[in-house]
């Protein structure tokens, strides 16, 4: 159906309707239309749960932000514990090769944000960043950090 990804396995809950495949979403508590881009999303959810232990009552997936009066949706965002966006993961399809546009829209989103961690995956290749605003800086991380790393 869709490509090997570079995530941990992962069963998914799947099942036709109307004829479209749709796949359940833990944190929406639905199903949703299975798209490339979707199975990216649902298998990088279950790797954050269950490798890096991110709790699933901290995430918000296709949550809408504005951005320059536009009405945007970023992926995946991960709140701390006060409530605050700390954490954007933008998804790709697996056929999308990751580029300096897909770093500019998720730094557009976070413009709204000003998360620490951004995060962009097309289920292949996942890049993640560190934000420092205090120098207008950001720098790449070898490694996704664990939810207790953070």
């Amino acid at each position: 159906m869709f490509p090997q990804l570079n995530l941990p396995p992962y069963s998914p809950r799947l099942k036709r309707n109307e004829q479209r495949t749709q796949i359940f979403d833990s944190i929406r508590k639905k199903y949703v239309v299975l798209t490339p881009e979707e199975w990216v999303r649902q298998h990088f959810i279950s790797y954050l749960l269950t490798e890096k232990k991110y709790p699933a009552a901290l995430m918000a997936v296709e949550t809408g932000l504005k951005y320059n009066r536009l009405r945007k949706r970023s992926d995946v965002v991960i709140y701390n514990t006060g409530g605050k966006p700390f954490v954007i993961v933008e998804c790709k399809a697996p056929e999308v090769k990751i580029t300096q546009d897909t770093f500019d829209q998720v730094a557009r989103y976070n413009f709204t944000l000003k998360v620490r961690y951004l995060i962009v995956t097309n289920g292949i290749n996942h890049f993640c960043c560190e934000m420092d605003y205090e120098k207008g800086s950001y720098a790449f991380l070898k490694e996704i950090p664990g939810y207790k790393e953070i």
